[in-house]
This record gives C-alpha cells, sequence and structure tokens, in this order.
C-alpha cells in the first residue's frame, strides 16, 4: 500500500493584503496649542508651560482643553502619544 499526494508540488495559496488605507493626515492645531502639547509631552507642568509661554496657566489649559475636543483625546498619556507621533 502505498501514499501518494494528489498534487506534489501545489502551490501555497498568495497571500492575501491588506487593504491600503489613506494616510492619517495631521490633525489641524493652532500653532500655540502645537507648542503647549509640545511641552506637556515634555513632562512640564500647567503653569511651567504657563511661565515659558509668557501665559497664564489657565490659557494653557484652554488649549489643552481645545486640543482634547478636536482630537477627542481623554488623557495626557493620548496627548503625549500624539505629540510623539507629531514629532514635537
Amino acid at each position: 500500500m502505498s501514499l501518494t499526494l494528489a498534487a506534489p508540488y501545489a502551490e501555497a495559496p498568495a497571500p492575501v493584503s491588506a487593504p491600503v488605507s489613506a494616510p492619517v493626515s495631521a490633525p489641524v492645531l493652532a500653532p500655540r496649542e502645537r507648542e503647549t502639547l509640545r511641552h506637556i509631552a515634555a513632562g512640564r507642568t500647567y503653569l511651567q508651560t504657563a511661565r515659558h509661554m509668557g501665559l497664564s496657566k489657565h490659557t494653557v489649559d484652554a488649549y489643552l482643553r481645545r486640543i482634547r475636543a478636536k482630537l477627542n483625546i481623554s488623557s495626557t498619556a493620548e496627548l503625549t502619544r500624539l505629540a510623539i507621533s507629531l514629532g514635537l
């Protein structure tokens, strides 16, 4: 009794390629919002950021609230991850 393969040199199935998605565009942030995001992502506090930018800490808070609203982000960790991905 011998065993033989029906198709000894059968081709491997073609790899399934992932759908190509459109490149993710950079979020539309004002220059001061980008600067604020850069400072916060660097680990500065609101007060340190405000002093460095010549603003009140309330203005820094307002910038960050606008950034969070524009990008639907809820945590500082997510803000930091965004800043890194944007190269800030």
